[in-house]
């Protein structure tokens, strides 16, 4: 067994099944960004179809593959949780996923309840069963970190997530007339926002912060109870909602609240690096983590006094830069790593280094393009609606830039298993 930096070949699944979520992602970023270009300021408004479907692409689209794609590969990593046959098994998350995204956005489309219904089917196939062989897996683990709970109560939130999910699409498509239409997606709304996206987030950060970046540790009892102070509010978010009661503004203000000391403590710490040179991933993370401060406040705002349009707008944004923010930096660390450790670990003499994959430059592009997209989003929230076309077309840049660098590491992959020698670790040397 080869082994390296304590993960061995054996452990890790197969590099296509990580850069297979991750390319997904990155088109179907292209396709929100598109989106917003041809939409505009109504992919913004709540209660338009064209912002439901925006929303679906980002979260269900985007957010779900990378993140779906990273724990394929952080869970042997952080947890030693490993699964049989991985390629089959993402296979049969992802096609069903997809078709079960583009039938989601027909039934937001045309409102015809069979779509609903079939939606439902293709999202369930696709999740469900990889969701719960996670959860099972880390819930039977006798030893954890701080990032492996919280990705156990992250899976878990994934779960209540789908299921409110389901129920409001029953409810949206006719087939059900029990529920509070308003609350059903606020609850919707933040176990996937805060619950799934923005805790999967956090329990990275315990182990990847410090590890990638040389900083000091979170303190230990904020990484052991964060995870379950989040998930606990949001279950109590959870009884509010089914016995009509309005606790949901405030239970999840303290939700947010928890978030911001997060993003607060992990700029700390960023700023406490014991390499001094900053890269690109390091900017992106600071993006994000500044990003979930200033839509925390403004999301806890609106809770307690009504805010003008532009700082309603403002608050998606936000949160949205501060998901994508982790994600572009959590991508540019793994997609170069993988391609090294699989080829170094199958004995090629030639395995190229992680920054030959992925050159820092190129990441930086990617920054400034992701900063610009940023910019245009405020200036259209307050100046000039018609830029939310420009930040579109900025995002379809920024996805199709890192669909790029993810096609061009699994090509060099390919052409390096092709072309080059390898170490044969039996004494001989082979093609």
């Amino acid at each position: 067994m080869f082994q390296n930096s304590g993960l061995s070949l054996d452990q890790a699944p197969p590099i296509s099944v990580v850069l297979r979520f991750f390319l997904g992602g990155s088109l179907l970023g292209v396709v929100a960004g598109l989106w917003l270009m041809l939409h505009g300021e109504e992919a913004l408004d709540p209660a338009a179809p064209a912002a439901l479907i925006l929303t679906h692409l980002l979260t269900l689209g985007v957010m779900l593959s990378f993140m779906l794609g990273a724990l394929f590969q952080m869970l042997p990593v952080l947890a030693g949780v490993s699964f049989r046959r991985p390629t089959l098994m993402a296979i049969r998350t992802q096609w069903p996923l997809y078709f079960g995204i583009v039938a989601l956005i027909e039934a937001f489309s045309t409102a015809q309840k069979a779509l609903y219904l079939l939606a439902l089917l293709f999202l369930g196939a696709g999740l469900l069963p990889v969701a719960w062989r996670m959860l099972v897996r880390l819930y039977r683990l006798r030893n954890h970190s701080p990032s492996s709970r919280g990705m156990g109560f992250a899976l878990y939130n994934l779960l209540l997530l789908f299921f409110v999910g389901v129920w409001l699409a029953l409810l949206m498509g006719g087939w059900v007339g029990r529920g509070d239409l308003l609350a059903l997606r606020q609850l919707h709304l933040g176990l996937g926002l805060f619950g799934w996206i923005g805790l999967l987030i956090v329990s990275v950060s315990f182990q990847v912060i410090e590890m990638f970046y040389v900083t000091p540790p979170y303190p230990k009892l904020w990484a052991r109870r964060l995870p379950l102070g989040i998930t606990g509010l949001l279950t109590l978010e959870l009884v509010a909602a089914l016995n009509f009661l309005s606790l949901l503004p405030w239970i999840e203000s303290l939700v947010l609240l928890l978030l911001l000391i997060h993003g607060l403590l992990t700029l700390r710490r960023l700023s406490q690096r014991q390499r001094p040179l900053a890269d690109a991933t390091v900017w992106f993370w600071r993006t994000g983590m500044v990003s979930l401060v200033l839509a925390a406040l403004l999301i806890v705002t609106g809770h307690l006094m009504p805010l003008p349009r532009p700082f309603q707008d403002l608050s998606y944004v936000f949160y949205a830069f501060f998901a994508l923010s982790v994600v572009f930096a959590m991508a540019y660390k793994i997609v170069p790593f993988l391609t090294w450790f699989h080829l170094n670990a199958q004995g090629y003499f030639t395995a190229p280094m992680m920054h030959e994959v992925i050159h820092p430059r190129y990441a930086m592009r990617h920054l400034a393009i992701h900063l610009t997209a940023l910019f245009t989003a405020i200036v259209a929230a307050f100046i000039t609606p018609e830029l939310w076309r420009v930040t579109g077309v900025l995002l379809a840049l920024e996805f199709s830039w890192i669909a790029l660098a993810i096609y061009k590491a699994w090509h060099l992959y390919l052409h390096v298993q092709a072309t080059e020698e390898r170490f044969d670790f039996g004494g001989m040397e082979t093609k």
